[in-house]
This record gives C-alpha cells, sequence and structure tokens, in this order.
C-alpha cells in the first residue's frame, strides 16, 4: 500500500475511533451523576469509617462542568473501547493475510476483556491507595479533596491499568505483521521486566510493594503468554515457508 493509502487510511480509523469515542461520550453525560457517585464512593466509605469530614471540593464556578466533560469522555472510552480497538486492528490488517487477520480479530476479541481487567485492578487498588493518602491528614484537621485532581487521578490511574493490560495483544500484533519476531520479544525478557516494575512503580499511586507486584506480576505474566504465542506464530510460519520450499525444490528435481 503507498504512503498516501497508508496516511489515509490512518486519518479514516481516527475519524472513526473519535465519532465512537463521543457516542460514548454522550452515554457518559446522560448517566453522569451516577458515574460520580461510584467515583467518589472510596472517598465517602472512608469518611463514614472514619467519622470526619472528608468531602469532594468543586473549587471553582466552571468545575461541575469541566468535569462533567471529562467523566463523560472517560466513560466514553471505556464504553466504546471495542470500536476504537477494533478501528486500530483494522489499520494494521491491510498488510495481513485473510487467515491472519481472522486470527487477529480473534485476539482483538481478547483485548477487550484485558483491558477491562486491567481497569477493574485499578479500581480495586483505589480505596487502599484513597485510604493511605488521606489517613496522613492531621488529627483534628478536615480533608476537603480538590475535586477535580481526584477524579483525573482515578481516570488516569484506570485508563493506565486498562491500557498496560493491552501489551500482549500489541505484542501479539506486531508478531502477526511480521515486524517483531518472538525471538526478539524473548531475548528481551530481562529489559521487559524491568519495564514492567518501573511503569507499575509509577502508574500505582502508592508506594507500597503490594500495589506494585499487583500490577507489575500480571503484566509480566501476559508478556510470557504473548511471547507464547508468537512463537507459535513463527513455527506455523516457518514450517509453511519450509514446506513450499521443499515442494520447489522437488519440482526443480522432477523437471531436471
Amino acid at each position: 500500500m503507498p504512503l498516501r493509502e497508508h496516511i489515509r487510511e490512518l486519518r479514516t480509523r481516527a475519524l472513526l475511533a473519535t465519532v465512537g469515542l463521543l457516542v460514548g461520550a454522550v452515554a457518559g453525560w446522560i448517566f453522569y451523576l451516577p458515574l460520580v457517585e461510584v467515583l467518589q464512593e472510596p472517598v465517602l466509605a472512608l469518611a463514614e469509617s472514619r467519622d470526619e469530614l472528608l468531602r469532594l471540593n468543586f473549587g471553582g464556578v466552571a468545575t461541575p462542568l469541566d468535569l462533567q466533560i471529562k467523566v463523560s469522555l472517560f466513560a466514553g472510552a471505556i464504553l466504546s473501547s471495542p470500536w476504537w480497538m477494533y478501528q486500530l486492528w483494522a489499520f494494521i490488517t491491510p498488510g495481513l493475510t485473510r487467515r491472519e487477520r481472522w486470527t487477529t480479530i480473534g485476539f482483538l476479541a481478547a483485548g477487550v476483556p484485558l483491558f477491562l481487567a486491567g481497569g477493574a485492578v485499578a479500581w480495586w487498588l483505589l480505596p487502599k491507595a484513597v485510604g493511605l493518602l488521606t489517613g496522613l491528614t492531621p488529627p483534628g484537621s478536615a480533608n476537603l479533596i480538590d475535586a477535580q485532581g481526584y477524579l483525573e487521578f482515578i481516570m488516569r490511574m484506570v485508563l493506565a491499568f486498562g491500557l498496560a493490560f493491552l501489551l500482549p495483544v500489541i505484542m501479539v500484533g506486531l508478531n502477526l505483521a511480521g515486524l517483531v519476531a518472538a525471538r526478539t520479544w524473548a531475548s528481551g525478557w530481562r529489559w521487559a521486566v524491568l519495564g514492567c516494575f518501573l511503569f507499575a512503580a509509577v502508574a500505582t499511586p502508592t508506594a507500597d510493594a503490594v500495589s506494585m507486584f499487583t500490577l507489575a506480576v500480571p503484566m509480566c505474566l501476559l508478556y510470557a503468554a504473548a511471547v507464547g504465542l508468537c512463537a507459535l506464530h513463527d513455527r506455523r510460519v516457518a514450517r509453511r515457508t519450509g514446506a513450499f520450499d521443499a515442494g520447489l525444490d522437488d519440482a526443480g528435481g522432477t523437471l531436471a
């Protein structure tokens, strides 16, 4: 495919993904109040258990509108995840064979639950993170948490965990496209483990080792699983190529 066609295809896929995101954001706008209630639940639960003043504070006139837009876009990214993932793979698959394209669709079906699983892990860690961070408030003081900073913190964390769990899907996709071989992924496992732990250390909001390992260990296991799938694909390709070459040699010998 010429470069101009690649650019046109990328523009089309990006436009379609944006439209899907906006449609999801409309649903997020409609259900904004229930979403905010769910997002602030860790704070309200802590306030009730500690019997202290712990509330979200909207510090500006335009803050409620700004947050409604951001929460709606966040909900749109979650709801439209199957759609924008499909657009991503649709941009990659034109260079693949028909059989490989169906295999990619299968891995796309795995990508959506992996993305949601990463977000679920982040949500599981959030009460612990909020409790640890707000627990540093001195006795006799009130903690009026900035609503914008708190909600942006949650949304970034959930999306970061979700995207981190997409690592094996991206690895297998690059392998199917013929860009990275399984032995390349396998030879770089030490750097991959280091990268997983560094990412987990940055993405997790608390400084304890449990939260970091909760994200880093699944990422390392997913990396290993992706290397295995890439190795199986490379072996099938090598076997198919070897059989084809052997057929050519036999044909050449017969003709000779």
